[in-house]
This record gives structure tokens, C-alpha cells and sequence, in this order.
């Protein structure tokens, strides 16, 4: 099983808003230099992530983009979904016509494989994995190697 590079890509720079944007918006391309995504491939998932209420944009000075909603609120499974991808492992997409108009015999099997992976992804929360240690650690290392480390750290020593 193998997700897409499209549902990969949103749920890592999900994962990095919902790290960063406590201390304010945060703009694409920081997400882009820091992930290692092109900034025109980002702006086509955030299109798609702002459509499904996901995040919401800041115009001005400063601004970028922030979680519209609580981070405890948003789960993998929302985001995966909000860029058009599932977590169907059929070959039918979960329609019954894998073999010739019909179930296939292994088609129950892939279907309840595809239950269990969106109800796992379905219980994972931005704020849940972002307050890992060892997501901690990935986040901290990537905004020293792009400078975005200060204002991380700014944050926490004025909110101590």
C-alpha cells in the first residue's frame, strides 16, 4: 500500500502549519523550503485544503496561512480527503467491479483493509502527531537548516 505523493505532501505541510502557526501565519514558502515542496505544487493542495475548510488564508503584512480549526480537530484521514484522495485499496475503488462487472474474490479483504487504514488515519490528529517528541525533534532541526528556528523559539520564551 502506497499513498499518493498528492495525500503525502498535504498531510506534511498540514503537519508543519499546525507545528509553526501558533506564533502566526505561516507562508507557503516557508512550507516549501523547509518541506522540500514546490511552492506551485503547494499552492494547488492549499486551493483544495482552503476549499474544504481546512485552512483559511491572512492577506497583508505578515500574513500566509493558518488552521482554520483547532489542530486537535483536524485529522490525516480529513486531510487526505480534502485533496480528492481515498484510502481504497480495491482495485475497483470500492465499487464491486474488479473482475469483469464483478466482485473480484479478494475484494472483501481489500475492502475491509481500506476501513482499517481510514479509521487509523481517521484517529490520528494534527495536534496529536505534532506534539510527538520525535516529530518535535524533525521540526526543530528543519527550522534551524532554514532559519525559521528564532521565531520558534522567540515564541516560546515570551509565552513561558
Amino acid at each position: 500500500m502506497k499513498l499518493s505523493t498528492k495525500s503525502r505532501y498535504a498531510v506534511t505541510a498540514m503537519l508543519d502549519l499546525a507545528i509553526h502557526d501558533k506564533i502566526g501565519p505561516v507562508t507557503l514558502a516557508d512550507i516549501s523550503q523547509s518541506q522540500g515542496i514546490s511552492l506551485s505544487y503547494l499552492e494547488q493542495l492549499f486551493a483544495k485544503l482552503r476549499k474544504n475548510g481546512l485552512v483559511e488564508g491572512v492577506r497583508g503584512p505578515g500574513g500566509g496561512y493558518r488552521l482554520s480549526r483547532p489542530s486537535d480537530e483536524i485529522t490525516v484521514a480529513r486531510i487526505i480527503t480534502a485533496v480528492d484522495e481515498n484510502v481504497n485499496m480495491t482495485r475497483c475503488a470500492g465499487k464491486g467491479t474488479c473482475q469483469d462487472g464483478e466482485r473480484c474474490l479478494t475484494h472483501q479483504l481489500w475492502d475491509d483493509l481500506s476501513e482499517q487504514l481510514y479509521s487509523f488515519l481517521d484517529g490520528i490528529t494534527l495536534d496529536q502527531f505534532s506534539n510527538r517528541p520525535e516529530v518535535q525533534q524533525v521540526a526543530q532541526r528543519q527550522d534551524a537548516q532554514h532559519q525559521r528556528a528564532h521565531h520558534h523559539f522567540i515564541f516560546r520564551r515570551t509565552a513561558a
